[in-house]
C-alpha cells in the first residue's frame, strides 16, 4: 500500500511541477517592469497620508498601539541608485522634513531600508518598511528602543 501512495505522489509531482512552473512564468510575464513600478509608487505615495500605528517593544500589552500619521507631500525617485526623496510632515502640526531613503524592491514590493539614518528633529533610526496594495508594515528601531509600524496609505480624496 505504501508503494501505491509513493507512486501516486510521484505521478502527481510530475504532472504538477510543469503546471506550477507555467503559472510562475505567466506571473513574470504579467508583472510590470521596474520603471512602471517606480511611476506607480511615486503616484500612489505623493499627496498621500500614512495612517497607522506603531508599537514599542516590551510595551505592546501595557501601552498598546500608538496612532500616528505621516502626510507625504511628495515622494520621488532620485537619479542616484536606489535613493528616493520623501518630503513629509509628521502629525498635524509637525514641520515638513525632506528625507532621502533607500528603497529596495522585493519583486513588485518596495521596501524602505534605513540603517542608522539621522532623521532631522527625531534622532537616528533603522527601519524596514514594505508597501503593498495601499498598506504598509515593518520594523523600526532608535538608539534605545524599537518596535513595529503598520497602517494604510490613504490618498487625499479618500480622506474626506
Amino acid at each position: 500500500m505504501k508503494s501505491v501512495w509513493t507512486l501516486t505522489l510521484v505521478c502527481l509531482g510530475i504532472v504538477a511541477l510543469p503546471l506550477l512552473a507555467a503559472d510562475e512564468s505567466a506571473e513574470k510575464q504579467n508583472a510590470p517592469d521596474r520603471e512602471t513600478l517606480i511611476k506607480q509608487f511615486e503616484k500612489s505615495m505623493s499627496g498621500a497620508t500614512l495612517v497607522g500605528y506603531f508599537t514599542i517593544n516590551g510595551q505592546e500589552g501595557s501601552k498598546g498601539l500608538k496612532e500616528e500619521k505621516y502626510h507625504l507631500k511628495s515622494v520621488k525617485k532620485l537619479k542616484n541608485g536606489d535613493y528616493w526623496q520623501f518630503e513629509y510632515q509628521h502629525g498635524e502640526a509637525g514641520e515638513t522634513t525632506k528625507l532621502p531613503v533607500e528603497i529596495k524592491w522585493a519583486g513588485d514590493t518596495p521596501v524602505i531600508t534605513l540603517t542608522d539614518v539621522l532623521v532631522p528633529g527625531a534622532g537616528t533610526f533603522t527601519a524596514r518598511v514594505l508597501f503593498y496594495r495601499h498598506e504598509y508594515a515593518g520594523t523600526w528601531s532608535a538608539s534605545d528602543h524599537g518596535g513595529r509600524i503598520f497602517g494604510k496609505v490613504v490618498k487625499q480624496d479618500e480622506q474626506k
